[in-house]
Order: structure tokens, then C-alpha cells, then sequence
């Protein structure tokens, strides 16, 4: 009995010798986390529950379940990423076509599901939860003999049997039935002889299989025995791809028109809406349908079976213009509390991927799910109180006129009294309630602070909406969306752009979205106040050309703001807006075809008041069949400083960094007969066009993540022949001399640099990678590294120094470098989101703050994770526990200490001069 509670005393220890943790009061203070599910594709509203519920599946390979009041989660599984992740069905026992159909378990079975789900199709994966507490029961899979045909395949749940439809375009379709809960095959496989169906005129609709050809429908009833071809006829040829209504067996929407195909199934044929949803009220079956008509959300509902209206179902309410065009996903309703009618909740999803949810003719809440595809972001400082305004104000304006400022100090002198006498008085009549009230920004407490830590951070997401976010509270203070606008070609997403910060009171910082229209192809502009969210300077403009490259010009004397570079398909360059034409004059831009592997620079001139672009080198990293493609570039920030020009040696010579601010790092990747793929890194100066340098990987491929910054690089990848992920690291040099000290000229470049490169082994498949930046460049660098499993990790670049000795030595030990251990540690203190996983993290984002020791982090993936890092530790700031009274005290004492001293020195002197 002793050896058990010793053993137990033993393990114990060890346990707790092992944990490492955050201090309670710092668990979320300088850090917030948003958790997302993603844009919504099927729902389940059930309010009839004994624990009322929303369950969804998202386009992100999620499935999750929703609290009915306020729309945040009850629990989350993210399954595989696609195409293993993408839910193909849906099922909620009880939810079937046939009302009848439950999915409970058979007594001493524990076979039942409360929800069932299917996903991807090589293997296809069936899937049984609980949804109380998102468990997941059982799971069974099949795998197609023709995976590339299986992607195209659909499911059908009807009386506890799924049915797998594969389609062979213009031939024919197989259909198996399984036991849904087991995987067992009920019989042979039927073939059905179809020769009319086609992937984009084709849908599912329950069990029948319905295609539009001309102006009819072709149908079949894929569960019955007599395979008849059903034909129904059309008005006219449909403009736009049929959909099939979810809970109507046998009804597609064809315009905006519900039609059936099903005998059995009636539905009422003057109706047309942009959605539909089915559902029951007062045991009942009913079709409900929504409306949005210059800014009013209009739902209606029937009963199916004798199309009377459901008064008690029609509203009307305000919809605002950021969610874009609901579209109805589902519904449900209960008996009030107090007997006197029933509620209904109707959950939409919309355009800009949004899920909202309406009751009782308002909204009720909503969930911002496109914040799962962030492609963007800026942090923007905050505007000035207006006390600090009006003395920056008068500061510009003595810089602005110092000669006339030194011929008469008395009316500087006289403004300064004047200006603090305005601040006293606005001071006392805020005190007394007269003052002025407070602006929308001061109300809403966005104020810049001492340390310039607080910044509302702006974030573009994929579906086009804007958002503007308090990096300290998370807050979000305004919401825009843009419809009809997306990424470019070539892979290329919408850029987020700050014209102008709000550095220059009393102007306005300004905000430019670049996208595509969606419909034209041209490029788009939107220019905004990043602050408020409100249109500025011209709004939305739509451009008359595409948009093939863009970069940011220097600032403008008139107003601060910054011009766009902006390089049309026919290689026209344009400015906007343009008054800044002259600064594009010297201008270099460069092109890189992502396909082809193919470079292109270019030189802008100004002369005649026009611009004009001339080409002037180019690249082919293609290799000689052109098979190799881009899939990485890397420049470096371009608000970076350098602090330090050199790297003091063991010898104390002074190697000094190549630091070429046009150098871009290109990544291609090919297949290789030899070696499966290979993987070639490419330095190229974009300006002269001249490759500094190149390297080769044999038997590595993607993921693939790089930074850029300083004379540095470093890169992540797979290595195939050891099976584990890698990261380089590659440092240039100039030499012990350097070529020109004050101004860089790529047209006149050194000669080659001296490059130093090694690599280190990671225990982590790596996501995303990313350099911390502050405002001089004096902190250290770190790499903030983003990890499959949602951490992120602050490494210290002298971990990955590419200097690191092989073996220990006087010359490393001078230079501080560490003995080069390939393994590099990853240990739980380093990762700066503790416990606070970032689900599918794709990206991060580094930004500087007013302390130089601080730098903000943003990273993005299915989640949102907000905190700041300080490299080199907060050494310009008090720490938190900082003793105030002490060191008060201390000072107090000092200063009467050396005032008692004087006066008592100055006695004995006065006596010594008396004797």
C-alpha cells in the first residue's frame, strides 16, 4: 500500500513538474480570439428539442451547433480540409422527407444517430453524431473504383437507407443502397440509362434526379422499381441553373419558381421568390419564402395543402445593407410562453456570408462568418483627442513656417497662451456639463492612446466585406460590404491599401480597396475612412481597364495621400488619383505569370504630362518545358527599417548586410521523373532583373511558407524523402566592405553577395510564417511561426541563424551564436496563443505600435487571433508590478535629504567663515 501512494506522490510531482502556464490576471488582457464556423451550406433550425438547437454544416468543412437565442456556439468539429471535409448531406433524425422517418437506435443497438453526415468522396466518409454534445457515435466509408467520376457523386437519405447516385455524364447513372447506419450494401447496384444528363443542367431532388433540357423538365424516381421517365413542361428555357427545395421530395426551383415533378407531391404555381424553405405550423406543412425589396426583408408562408397565406408568419423589417441578399436557409416554430400564438426563428444566410437570424419581425442576431476568409489587414492608428490635435496642429505650423516663426516669437508666444486658454475653457465647461458633446470616434472611446497600442484593426475578407475592429477589445465598430467585386487573376485576392494614416491632424486617414468587378472584369476602387467606415474621397469608382499590377507611390505635398501605380493589361500605367501622375516618374513595376513561371519588368516616365511604360527585361524561371509554376513570392515589408547596417565578428570587423530593398524571393515547383518534385528558390532583383541568387530542393514539395525581410530569408517545406518538414534559412552579405553606405542603386549593385545558408528540422507541419516588425528596426527579429495544429510559435532568429558553428568555437562564442543543433525546440512557453487554437490558421499579420519593443499580431485562418509581442521585452515600458509608492517614497526622502544637507552645509560654512 506504501509502494502505491509513493508511486503516486511520484507521479504527481512529475505532472506538475511539467506544467507551465500564464499568470490568471494575464489570460486574455492584451489578446481576444474570434471563433468562426464559415459560410453556411445546410441548417437545421429545431426549436421543439428539449435542448433547442441549430445545427449546421459550412462550406469550411465544418459541422457545428448554434445557440437558438444568440447565435454563438454550443460546439464545433472541424472534419477534414477538402475535398475530404466537403459535406455532401445533412441528415437531422426526424427531418426527413417523410415525416415519419426517425433514426433512433434499435433496442441494444447503438447504431442510431441524432445526426448523420456525409463527406468527400475518395473515400466517401458516413458519419453518426450526438448532437448534445457533438460526439461523434460511428463511422463507416466506401471507397469508389473511379475516384475522378465519385466527385460528382450525391446522396439521398429515405427510411434509414442512403442512397449513393453516381452520375456518368451522357450515359448513364448507378445507384447503391446502404444500410445508413451500418454500411451495408442492401443489393446489387442498379444502373439507370440516361443519356440527357449533364453536370450543369442537373440536380437532386430527393429521390428523383431532375435536369432541364430546353423548356422541360427530365426527371427519374431513382427509388422506384419502374424507372419511368417523367417529362414536365416549362413556359420558357430557363435562364438560370435549376435548384432543388430541401423537405419537398420531387420539387426543384426553375427562375425562381417551385415546380414538381412528383405526382404525389402538389405545390402551389403561382409563386415566385428568391428562397424557399419548408417547414410545419399548427401540424401543418407550410412553404415559407423571403423578399428583399429596396432595403425591406419580406416573409410570406403557405400551406401546401390548399395554398391559404399564414397570416401569423408575415413581416417585414429593415435588412441592412452590409449582410448583401438573404437567402432563406430554414425555419422552425414553437408555442409562446404564455399560450398566445407560436414564434417562428427563420435563419438566412447571405451574400457577404453572413447567418442571421429573424424573429419576430426583427433581427435577432447574426454571425459574421466571412471573417473566416480573411485575405487582408491593416492596423490604422487612431485619430488624436482634440486637446493633442490642436497643439500637433501648431506644432505643423511653426515646422511650416520657421523663418517667419523666428522673426516674431511674441506671436507664437501669444498663440501658445491663447491656445492653452481655450483648453482650460473647454476644460471647465466640460466639467460644468456646457462643453461641447464628444464626436462619434471619442464616444466610442477610439482615442489614440500614449503608446500607440490601441488601433482599430481593418480586415478585407474573401466575399468582399470590410470590417473595422478595436485590436484591444474586439469590438467591431463598422461593417461595408462591396458586392459584385472579387480577387484578380492569377490567383491574385483584393489588396487592402492605406493611402493615408492619421498621423496628419486634422485629416482624415484614407483607406483603398482594389478588386475586380465581377461582372466586367475591370478593376474596381473603393476608397473609405478607415476610422468610421463611411465613403471618402470619390467612393466607389469603377475603372474602365483590368488591372494588371499595382505598387504605392511616395506622399503627396497637397494632401498626404499616397498615389496607386496602377498597370493595365495593355501595360498603361495610370495613377490615381491624378494629381500624383508626377511622382510615378522613375517608377519600376514587375509582372510574374504564376502558370508560366514568367517575369516582366517594366520603367515608368513621365514627360508631356503623360505616362508611359517601357519594358525592359525579362525572366523565364519556367525551365525549358515550361513546367515549373510559381507558388510562392516574397518581398520584404516595405515599412521596414534597418537598424543595424553590419554583424560584428569574433575578430570585431564588421561584416556588413547586402540590404537590397527590391529584391523578391520567387518559389517554382515542378514534377521530376527522378526525384517526384523538385523545388527551386529564385532571388531576383525586379528592378535591374538580374538573378542574385539560386537554390535548389530534390524531393520537397508544398505546403511551402516564406518571409522576407532585411538581408534574410526563410522557408518551410515538406521533405518527401524523410518524410518531415523543414525550414531554411539564408542570410547575404556584401562583404567587410560596403559599396555605398547612405543610398542603394540596383543599377549600380555590388557584386554578388557572399550568401550563408543551413537548414533545421521542425516537429510541426508548418502554416504560415511571418517577422515581427517595430517602428525603428532596434528590437530583435523574430519568426512567429503558424502550425497545422493552431498554434503559433515566437522563434528567435538566432535559433535559425544560418552562422550557427557546427561546433562549439571561440569565433561563435564571440558572435554569441549557438552550436548548430538541427532539431529545433518548439516549447510550450514560446507559443503566444497558450491555449487559444486558431483552427485552420492560414495567414499572419505583423504590424508596429508606438513602443519600439512591441510589435501587434493578427493571424487569421477559420479563426481570428488578436495579441502583441514584444521580441527583445517590453524594455521601453514599467512592468505592471511596478512599486509606485516605493520609488515615490524613495524620491520624497532623496530630495528633502539633499534639501536638509544643503541647509545644513550651508550653516557650518557660514560658521567656518566666522571663526
Amino acid at each position: 500500500m506504501q509502494e502505491k501512494w509513493l508511486l503516486a506522490a511520484l507521479s504527481l510531482a512529475l505532472l506538475l513538474g511539467t506544467c507551465s502556464a500564464l499568470y490568471e490576471d494575464q489570460i486574455k488582457k492584451f489578446d481576444w480570439r474570434g471563433v468562426n464556423v464559415g459560410a453556411l451550406k445546410q441548417s437545421r433550425v429545431d426549436l421543439n428539442h428539449f435542448q433547442p438547437r441549430i445545427l449546421v454544416s459550412t462550406h469550411e468543412g465544418v459541422v457545428a451547433s448554434l445557440c437558438v437565442k444568440t447565435g454563438e456556439l454550443v460546439w464545433r468539429q472541424l472534419l477534414e480540409q477538402k475535398p475530404r471535409g466537403d459535406v455532401k448531406l445533412l441528415q437531422v433524425s426526424g427531418f426527413a422527407d417523410d415525416s415519419s422517418d426517425t433514426a433512433a437506435a434499435p433496442m441494444g443497438s447503438n447504431l442510431g444517430f441524432d445526426m448523420l453526415t456525409v463527406q468527400g468522396h475518395a473515400p466517401a466518409l458516413v458519419r453518426g453524431w450526438n448532437t448534445n454534445m457533438g460526439a461523434l457515435e460511428w463511422e463507416w466509408s466506401i471507397m469508389p473504383m473511379n475516384t475522378e467520376r465519385a466527385q460528382d457523386a450525391m446522396w439521398i437519405y429515405s427510411k434509414s437507407v442512403l442512397y449513393h447516385v453516381l452520375p456518368a455524364w451522357r450515359s448513364h447513372l448507378e445507384v447503391t443502397a446502404y444500410f445508413a447506419s451500418s454500411g451495408h450494401s442492401t443489393g446489387s447496384t442498379s444502373k439507370i440509362i440516361a443519356p440527357w444528363i449533364t453536370s450543369e443542367s442537373c440536380t437532386l431532388s430527393g429521390t428523383f434526379y431532375v435536369c432541364t433540357d430546353g423548356k422541360q423538365l427530365i426527371s427519374l424516381d431513382l427509388v422506384s422499381k419502374s424507372g419511368q421517365v417523367i417529362r414536365t413542361s416549362l413556359e420558357e428555357e430557363p435562364k438560370g441553373k435549376t435548384q432543388a427545395l430541401t423537405g419537398l421530395n420531387g420539387v426543384v426551383i426553375v427562375d425562381g419558381k417551385p415546380i414538381s415533378v412528383n405526382k404525389d407531391q402538389s405545390i402551389c404555381g403561382d409563386l415566385r421568390s428568391s428562397s424557399y424553405a419548408v417547414g410545419s405550423f399548427n401540424y401543418r406543412k407550410i412553404l415559407a419564402y423571403a423578399d428583399l425589396s429596396s432595403g425591406i426583408l419580406r416573409i410570406n408562408a403557405l400551406y401546401l395543402d390548399n395554398c391559404a397565406p399564414v397570416a401569423e408568419l408575415e413581416q417585414s423589417l429593415p435588412f441592412p445593407e452590409h449582410f448583401g441578399t438573404p437567402s432563406l436557409s430554414n425555419f422552425d416554430c414553437k408555442q409562446k410562453r404564455n399560450g398566445e400564438g407560436k414564434s417562428c426563428l427563420f435563419l438566412f444566410s447571405t451574400t457577404s456570408e453572413s447567418i442571421v437570424a429573424v424573429q419576430q419581425g426583427r433581427v435577432r442576431w447574426s454571425r459574421e462568418e466571412s471573417l473566416a476568409n480573411v485575405i487582408d489587414s491593416q492596423f490604422v492608428d487612431l485619430p488624436l483627442a482634440d486637446t493633442e490635435g490642436t497643439l500637433e496642429n501648431e506644432m505643423k505650423g511653426k515646422a511650416g513656417d520657421f523663418t517667419s516663426f523666428e522673426r516674431d516669437i511674441t506671436s507664437a508666444f501669444l498663440r501658445r497662451i491663447t491656445t492653452q486658454a481655450v483648453q482650460i475653457r473647454s476644460l471647465f465647461l466640460h466639467v460644468i456639463g456646457l462643453g461641447p458633446p464628444p464626436t462619434d470616434t471619442q464616444r466610442a472611446g477610439l482615442v489614440r492612446d500614449s503608446f500607440g497600442l490601441h488601433k482599430m484593426l481593418v480586415l478585407l475578407t474573401r466575399a468582399g466585406k470590410i470590417f473595422g475592429i478595436d485590436n484591444v477589445s474586439g469590438k467591431h465598430h463598422w461593417q461595408l460590404y462591396l458586392p459584385n467585386v472579387i480577387g484578380f487573376a492569377n490567383d491574385e485576392q483584393m489588396r487592402l491599401i492605406v493611402q493615408r494614416s492619421a498621423k496628419h491632424f486634422p485629416l482624415q486617414p484614407l483607406c483603398t480597396i482594389l478588386g475586380k468587378n465581377a461582372v466586367s472584369g475591370n478593376g474596381v476602387l473603393y476608397r473609405f475612412n478607415p476610422i468610421t467606415g463611411k465613403v471618402s474621397e470619390g467612393g466607389l469608382v469603377q475603372l474602365d481597364y483590368k488591372i494588371k499590377q499595382l505598387s504605392l507611390l511616395g506622399e503627396t505635398e497637397k494632401d498626404f495621400v499616397k498615389g496607386i501605380l496602377l498597370l493595365d493589361a495593355s501595360n498603361k500605367v495610370h495613377v490615381y488619383p491624378e494629381y500624383a501622375t508626377p511622382l510615378a516618374d522613375g517608377m519600376y513595376l514587375y509582372t510574374a505569370d504564376v502558370k508560366t513561371a514568367e517575369l516582366d519588368g517594366y520603367f515608368v516616365k513621365y514627360a508631356g504630362g503623360q505616362l508611359s511604360s517601357t519594358h525592359i527585361w525579362n525572366a523565364r524561371l519556367g525551365g525549358h518545358n515550361s513546367e515549373q509554376q510559381i507558388i510562392g513570392v516574397a518581398g520584404k515589408n516595405p515599412i521596414e527599417h534597418v537598424h543595424s547596417q553590419g554583424r560584428v565578428l569574433g575578430d570585431r570587423s564588421v561584416l556588413y548586410k547586402y540590404i537590397n530593398p527590391n529584391l523578391v524571393a520567387f518559389v517554382t515547383q515542378a514534377p521530376d521523373s527522378t526525384h517526384k518534385s523538385v523545388l527551386n528558390l529564385y532571388l531576383v532583383d525586379v528592378v535591374s532583373g538580374s538573378v542574385v541568387f539560386t537554390m535548389t530542393h530534390r524531393k520537397v514539395r508544398a505546403p511551402l511558407s516564406i518571409v522576407h525581410s532585411e538581408n534574410w530569408l526563410a522557408y518551410s517545406y515538406f521533405n518527401e524523402k524523410l518524410r518531415r518538414t523543414e525550414i531554411t534559412t539564408i542570410e547575404l552579405y556584401e562583404g567587410k566592405s560596403q559599396a555605398n553606405s547612405s543610398v542603394w542603386s540596383s543599377l549600380q549593385a555590388p557584386p554578388m553577395p557572399l550568401v550563408e545558408r543551413q537548414s533545421y528540422i521542425l516537429p510541426t507541419i508548418v502554416e504560415a510564417l511571418r517577422e515581427t516588425i517595430t517602428e525603428r528596426g532596434i528590437t530583435n527579429k523574430h519568426v512567429l511561426i503558424g502550425t497545422a495544429s493552431g498554434s503559433i510559435v515566437e522563434m528567435p532568429w538566432h535559433l535559425l541563424d544560418p552562422r550557427r558553428p557546427i561546433a562549439s568555437s571561440t569565433q561563435g562564442r564571440e558572435e554569441g551564436a549557438i552550436p548548430y543543433i538541427p532539431e529545433l525546440p518548439l516549447p510550450t512557453e514560446s507559443h503566444i496563443n497558450y491555449n487559444q487554437t486558431v483552427a485552420r490558421l492560414r495567414n499572419i499579420y505583423t504590424a508596429p505600435s508606438g513602443l519600439e519593443s512591441t510589435c501587434l499580431v493578427v493571424a487569421t485562418g477559420l479563426d481570428l487571433f488578436v495579441t502583441r509581442v514584444a521580441p527583445s521585452k517590453t524594455f521601453d515600458l514599467l512592468k505592471e508590478d511596478f512599486d509606485y509608492i516605493l520609488i515615490s517614497i524613495v524620491l520624497v526622502a532623496l530630495t528633502s535629504g539633499s534639501l536638509i544637507v544643503k541647509h545644513l552645509a550651508s550653516r557650518k560654512l557660514l560658521k567656518q567663515a566666522w571663526k
